[in-house]
């Protein structure tokens, strides 16, 4: 019988040696009205969280009333993974570290075509086939923006014929889209989670509105006016050295998991997992999958929504745009995809009661999950915002307990 593979890291028994504190951003709680044991008890689950073994590396960041009262980082970016030698070079993560969101990218694809809808360049509630023609093909006509948004665009999914070598699709936007363009839907006017098809469609529709570039027009529109240093789709080749690498951890990924995971992603578990450490993964443009970006800026991003679409004195959105985006699309209800309830607005993933994706009563919080336990949310009711990026992806073990707690002792701490 083969050895069994390692599945977790290599946790040292004092973490000051593996931890890392942006000290120029972080305020004291209390400047932010929470008490210091309050911010005290939100990081020891976030170590409790590191400890299960499970991430090579966490990073947090925690807005309180549009104060930084938590900005640090726990591990490495590379050179501590559950297959790696102990003598292997490792490199601490940084909260300046970019880490790639996944799927979380979604929420800012999706704030770009509001904020089109905002300027009076798209109408959410048109056919995708008014800016796309190409569209309208095999029974998708009567599919608009708002459906896409909210994951009722019945086209959740590639054709499994179409994806004989779905790496050599990552730099091949034209390719993608007209496979979509091509397919007949599958979940007609059902909740069904698009991984990956809608941000290409609402890529290619933000491209041929403003005739720029995905990239060019979200520099435009958010990374600069939010003072991001990282926020790109991809990364410049001179980054890609600097990013944290992801690593396959925890229990064995089976079926049903394993299956659902493919069927979204289009590939295996682990290949997803390889596939997003290569260079055409980095240097590829993915609407809904490969932003890179640092827990803070994406804690800033949340935090312009929670502001109404205001940073820094500027406003980027309006705020009927935000709460359009903040909006529920129905109730909780099967995911076709996911196999899981979920709640939607037309582009964010919602909070519930009695617990929700954000924790225990967050009906009032929106955000996005990202491949595996990537969280970037904004709770109104705990005047929050928030990011969890993690390295380590796993599905199922007992890092899930931890998560919960953590996310329970956020909404407690934070009221």
């Amino acid at each position: 019988m083969p050895a069994r593979q390692p599945t977790r890291i290599t946790v040292p028994a004092a973490l000051a040696a593996v931890t890392t504190t942006d000290h120029t951003t972080e305020v004291p709680g209390p400047k932010a009205g929470l008490a210091a044991e309050d911010v005290t008890a939100v990081w020891q689950a976030v170590q409790a969280l590191y400890r299960t073994g499970v991430y090579p590396s966490v990073a947090f960041c925690l807005r309180r009333r549009g104060q930084i009262i938590l900005n640090r980082t726990l591990g490495h970016a590379s050179g501590n993974g559950p297959l790696d030698a102990a003598d292997t070079p490792k490199r601490l993560l940084a909260p300046d570290t970019p880490i790639c969101l996944f799927s979380a990218s979604k929420a800012v694809v999706a704030t770009l075509v509001h904020l089109l809808a905002d300027q009076g360049e798209i109408v959410l509630d048109s056919r995708v086939s008014r800016y796309l023609p190409a569209f309208a093909q095999a029974g998708k006509a009567a599919t608009t923006i708002a459906d896409v948004l909210a994951h009722r665009g019945g086209f959740p999914t590639l054709p499994a014929a179409d994806l004989v070598a779905p790496e050599a699709l990552l730099n091949d936007w034209p390719r993608v889209v007209d496979l979509i363009c091509a397919a007949p839907p599958t979940q007609n006017g059902r909740s069904a989670y698009h991984a990956l098809t809608a941000g290409f469609v609402l890529g290619e529709v933000i491209q041929r509105v403003t005739g720029e570039t995905l990239s060019a027009f979200m520099t435009q529109q958010l990374r600069r006016p939010l003072g991001m240093r990282h926020f790109t789709y991809g990364l410049p080749k001179a980054q890609r050295a600097h990013a944290a690498q992801n690593y396959v951890a925890g229990a064995p990924v089976r079926f049903p998991f394993s299956a659902i995971v493919e069927r979204a992603l289009h590939l295996p578990f682990a290949d997803v997992v390889r596939v997003s450490n290569s260079a055409a993964f980095q240097q590829a443009v993915i609407p809904a999958g490969n932003l890179y970006t640092t827990a803070e800026e994406l804690s800033r991003f949340y935090q312009m929504l929670l502001d109404g679409g205001v940073y820094g004195g500027r406003r980027i959105l309006t705020a009927a745009a935000v709460t359009r985006l903040v909006r529920p699309v129905g109730s909780v209800s099967l995911d076709r995809t996911l196999m899981i309830p979920m709640r939607y607005s037309e582009g964010l993933m919602l909070g519930a009661r009695p617990f929700g994706l954000f924790g225990p009563n967050t009906a009032q919080a929106y955000g996005h999950l990202g491949f595996m336990n990537i969280l970037g949310w904004a709770d109104p009711q705990r005047e929050i915002a928030a990011a969890l990026l993690t390295t380590g992806k796993a599905v199922m073990g007992s890092h899930l307990v931890a998560l919960s707690s953590l996310l329970s002792t956020l909404a407690k701490r934070c009221t």
